[in-house]
């Protein structure tokens, strides 16, 4: 087979909003709402990511405006305070930040965001510079392919591979993302070997199947 997955490169956002470490509260909320971005990405002299500022690191300098908190708010959200009382994007922001290389897959940025739960990624080269960033949205694109364009790939990567012919003869239709193999083959053992790849097929929302077993040959 000769399909590759779609990595982090073609589908990140190049032109990334950034600050310095020394940048302002006020120059990253600026910088944050001219670019119309929730996060920016904190770098040095030579877009090395040191860390990420987001909106929510920001917020505690509203909320904790009017006065002291109790006793028991100063315990359970001493970091909150803390970013309460910073006015740089260096003592606001979360460090190390979590990055990805832009050669990653979609399915690996994907799982990095999950686990982390974060809702995007600076993407680094091998020096920790910064090339782009990578976002929850980025990720689903892949969704916007056409329905013949994934139903040419899987006949070209799956059918073709799995089911040649002329022992087999298998019809791919797609709707909204939705594939479904229909006809006969010689071998029903590999249908979930099929499903698998289906589905690892970028775009691809479902796989259903309407297979017969083709009778062997008799000699």
């Amino acid at each position: 087979m000769h399909g590759s997955p779609h990595i982090v490169s073609d589908v990140m956002t190049g032109d990334v909003a950034v600050v310095e470490g020394d940048a302002a509260f006020k120059d990253i909320v600026r910088t944050m709402q001219e670019r119309r971005v929730s996060a920016v990405p904190v770098v040095d002299g030579a877009r090395r990511v040191l860390g990420i500022v987001s909106e929510a690191d920001l917020l505690p300098k509203e909320e904790f405006r009017d006065g002291d908190p109790d006793r028991y708010t100063q315990l359970r959200r001493l970091s909150d305070l803390l970013k309460a009382g910073s006015v740089t994007a260096g003592e606001l922001m979360t460090s190390p930040a979590l990055t990805v290389a832009p050669d990653a897959t979609l399915a690996q940025a994907a799982r990095e965001m999950a686990r982390a739960r974060v809702k995007r990624l600076p993407v680094v080269d091998g020096t920790d510079r910064l090339v782009g960033i990578v976002s929850r949205a980025d990720l689903l694109k892949v969704f916007l392919r056409g329905d013949e364009e994934i139903a040419e790939e899987v006949r070209r990567e799956v059918v073709s591979y799995l089911f040649p012919l002329p022992g087999s003869a298998v019809r791919v239709e797609v709707r909204d993302g939705v594939v479904t193999l229909g006809g006969r083959v010689r071998d029903t053992s590999l249908v979930p070997v099929a499903a698998r790849l289906v589905r690892a097929v970028e775009g691809v929302v479902d796989v259903r199947f309407a297979l017969d077993a083709r009778p062997a040959p008799t000699g």
